[in-house]
């Protein structure tokens, strides 16, 4: 050895340095435990936020900026801790068992405060998600480095083969961790029980870590594990965000019969409602919207027409209307959205065809010509399907309809921002002979959202209608002079930019 060589670094004589196999176990589950938490905090953020753009971008980068800094940190830990790298990982592993279930109790605790804080949505979900998901990523990274310095050390000779092998490890836990997210975890045990089980998964791996190590370091483990594990099973039930976690919505049924003054419910789709049906009678349109698309429609087509639904919901438009004797059809992508519906809406799926299949599959594949109305009624605040608000589904639209056959969409957008109503006017007039708007003048939304209906016809000209409730036309002109000088664009498939036209505005929290 030279007089200026570094003695080797070598662990303590009682503790056994990590096993190529044992570290490999730990940094694929690890990575597997951090995307499902990742998958899962979207599916949380819904209830509050909505599933949109926005809410997965700010997922992403969180959950990424976590990771790197834990990386970093591992890096600097292992000169550190290069001979105790036992108990730090187990306290590092505990830490993110414990600030995985801190998730659970921060969404609820800080979501009406930080929403409420901020001007736009973006800034509000991306603080939302910071103050849930930050810390779990940071732990869940900082594990790597340890592992990849210890195992570097214990076989020079092999360092090529040890890291490569560490880094296959981490890819192939991602990738599982990602399947199991999103075909095993949510689907059966729902998000919160989910991250119960990731919060295990880091507890038990820091018990395997500390029973190789010395004796108190194992028992002092093992109690914090056990303090872990008991908060978990606390909490299995207090963050019970839905009565329904399906593949795609977090349902809830709100019963609102003292305000209807008869058995009455709301059905909320992550964070926002979307219809009521009475239990007595179905006829009775509780919301403002379907009010009017009932009003207009039968204004205009009588007592007997054909109607394509583009979402379903609690099915009280479509309800309404097979007890009159209309010819529905209803596009629902999700099957429990329909069990709810007639579990707790008291809909008769008997009477309506109902296809569960995305809205614009699903219209692609019925005859030209076929309905009378369609009815659009799958868009919400920032969570806006693309690509049933573009150019190329507006012709798929038009093409399903009759020659005299009209299409009423119901568009949510910020009262203070109108960018996104502007360019939906215009790509609808890409297959439509007219499109009149309407929208709802109840001093209630001038603040906040507000909801539109587009009357958009194949030909002819719209009849006078006087709306019912608070709803008012918009004069046809001022709007297209008003859509001239917004600039916007026409939505197209290649080109959709509806969250950022709809999402710089203040989310809305109901």
């Amino acid at each position: 050895m030279t007089a200026d060589a570094e003695p080797a670094i070598s662990p303590s004589p009682r503790e056994v340095p990590l096993a190529r196999v044992e570290g490999m176990i730990v940094v694929f589950l690890t990575s597997a435990a951090s995307l499902i938490v990742e998958i899962v905090a979207g599916r949380m953020l819904a209830p509050y936020v909505g599933m949109s753009l926005y809410t997965w971008t700010s997922v992403i980068a969180v959950v990424l900026a976590g990771l790197s800094l834990g990386h970093w940190i591992g890096g600097h830990a292992t000169e550190r801790f290069h001979n105790r790298i036992r108990p730090f990982l187990a306290v590092i592993l505990i830490a993110a068992a414990a600030s995985t279930l801190g998730a659970i109790m921060i969404l609820p605790a800080a979501s009406q405060f930080l929403l409420t804080r901020f001007d736009t949505a973006v800034a509000g979900i991306t603080a939302l998600t910071v103050s849930a998901f930050f810390i779990p990523s940071v732990a869940a990274g900082i594990p790597s480095p340890l592992i990849a310095t210890g195992l570097v050390e214990a076989d020079p000779g092999r360092k090529g083969r040890a890291l490569g092998g560490l880094f296959a490890a981490g890819a192939t836990g991602s990738i599982f961790g990602t399947l199991s997210a999103g075909y095993l975890f949510i689907s059966w045990l729902g998000s919160t029980r989910t991250l119960i089980a990731c919060a295990a998964i880091y507890a038990g791996l820091a018990m395997l870590i500390a029973l190789r190590g010395r004796k108190q370091l194992a028992a002092t483990t093992a109690i914090a594990i056990a303090a872990v594990l008991l908060g978990g099973f606390a909490m299995r039930g207090m963050a019970k965000f839905c009565d329904v976690e399906s593949r795609y919505f977090c349902i809830r049924s709100v019963d609102i019969s003292a305000q209807a003054g008869e058995p009455a419910r709301v059905m909320v789709l992550d964070h926002l409602a979307h219809s009521m049906s009475a239990k007595n009678e179905p006829r009775r349109l509780l919301w403002p919207y379907p009010q009017l698309a009932d009003a207009i429609a039968r204004f205009e087509k009588g007592g007997s027409f054909k109607a394509f639904f583009i979402g379903g919901g609690a099915y009280s438009l479509p309800r309404a209307w097979a007890d009159r004797g209309i010819d529905t059809t209803v596009a629902e992508i999700d099957p429990q959205v329909t069990a709810v519906a007639a579990r707790d809406f008291w809909f008769d799926p008997s009477t309506t065809r109902v296809i569960h299949r995305d809205a614009r599959v699903a219209l692609s594949a019925e005859p030209a010509g076929s309905y009378d109305v369609i009815v659009g009624d799958a868009f919400t605040d920032v969570a806006v399907p693309p690509h049933l608000i573009t150019a190329e589904f507006a012709a798929i639209v038009a093409s399903r309809l009759k020659p005299d056959g009209i299409y009423l969409l119901h568009f949510v957008a910020p009262a203070s921002r109108l960018d996104a109503l502007f360019a939906m006017k215009r790509t609808l007039m890409t297959a439509f002979s007219s499109a009149d708007i309407w929208f709802d003048a109840d001093p209630v939304y001038q603040d906040s959202r507000r909801s539109f209906l587009f009357v958009a016809r194949k030909s002819g000209v719209a009849p006078e209608h006087e709306g019912t409730g608070n709803w008012q036309r918009l004069d046809p002109e001022e709007i297209d002079r008003r859509v001239t000088a917004s600039n916007v664009p026409v939505l197209t498939d290649d080109y959709a930019p509806i969250d950022r036209l709809v999402g710089m505005a203040r989310i809305g929290i109901d």
